[in-house]
C-alpha cells in the first residue's frame, strides 16, 4: 500500500494527522510532502502548521469537521485540558442571550489559531483555575462568572442556573478559585 493510501485509511472525522504520527510508515520528508499534496487535493485540511484534519463529506460537499470534535482530539493528543470561554459559557447557562461571534476557547497549552476552513478558531492560554471541571456546568459557571466579573456574579449564583450534582462540585472546588469568586460561590452554600 502507498505511503498516500495508508495516510488516507487512517482519516476519522475531527481526528487530528500529524507528521510525528505517521513516522513508522516512512520518512519525515516523504511524511510531510504526502501530507501537504493532499491538503492541497482537498483530502485534508491543513489547520495549523504541521496539523491537519479530515474534511466531512456531506450532501452539499466537503466542509470542515466541528471545532468541538477537532479540539476533543486535540485535547487528547496533547494532554491539555481544552473548554469553552467564559461568553459561550453564560451563553450556554443561559446568563446571557449574546451569542459570541468568535469561537474562542482557554486551553492549558499556548495561545494559538486554528483555521477550518473560513472560521478561525482561537485557543487562548488560561490560569488553572480557569480550567476547573473541564465538561461540566459547574466548570462553565466557573467560567462565566469570571468573564461576567465580580459585580455580576452574586445574582448570577443565587438565580440557581446548576442542578443540585452540578452545585456541589462547585463549591467543592471552591479551594482552587481566587478568593472574590469563591466568596460569590460560597452564597450556594447558604441557599440550603
Amino acid at each position: 500500500m502507498s505511503l498516500r493510501n495508508e495516510i488516507l485509511a487512517r482519516l476519522a472525522e475531527g481526528k487530528q494527522i500529524t507528521a510525528k504520527e505517521m513516522l513508522h510508515l516512512g520518512n519525515r520528508a516523504a511524511i510531510d510532502q504526502v501530507l501537504s499534496r493532499l491538503a492541497r487535493s482537498g483530502k485534508l485540511i491543513r489547520v495549523s502548521r504541521g496539523l491537519y484534519v479530515a474534511p466531512v463529506q456531506g450532501r452539499f460537499g466537503s466542509r470542515p469537521p466541528s471545532a468541538s470534535k477537532v479540539l476533543e482530539s486535540l485535547a487528547e493528543q496533547r494532554g491539555e485540558t481544552v473548554v469553552r470561554h467564559g461568553a459561550s459559557a453564560a451563553n450556554a447557562l443561559g446568563l446571557t442571550t449574546q451569542i459570541p461571534v468568535r469561537e474562542v476557547y482557554l486551553t492549558s497549552g499556548p495561545d494559538r489559531e486554528l483555521k477550518l476552513g473560513a472560521q478561525i478558531v482561537e485557543l487562548r492560554h488560561a490560569p488553572a483555575w480557569q480550567l476547573v471541571l473541564p465538561g461540566t456546568a459547574g466548570g462553565d459557571m466557573v467560567r462565566a462568572l469570571a468573564w461576567l466579573g465580580r459585580g455580576k456574579a452574586s445574582e448570577e449564583v443565587l438565580k440557581g442556573h446548576l442542578p443540585p450534582n452540578e452545585r456541589e462540585a462547585l463549591l467543592a472546588a471552591r479551594a482552587l478559585l481566587p478568593t472574590w469568586m469563591a466568596q460569590e460561590i460560597s452564597s450556594l452554600a447558604r441557599q440550603g
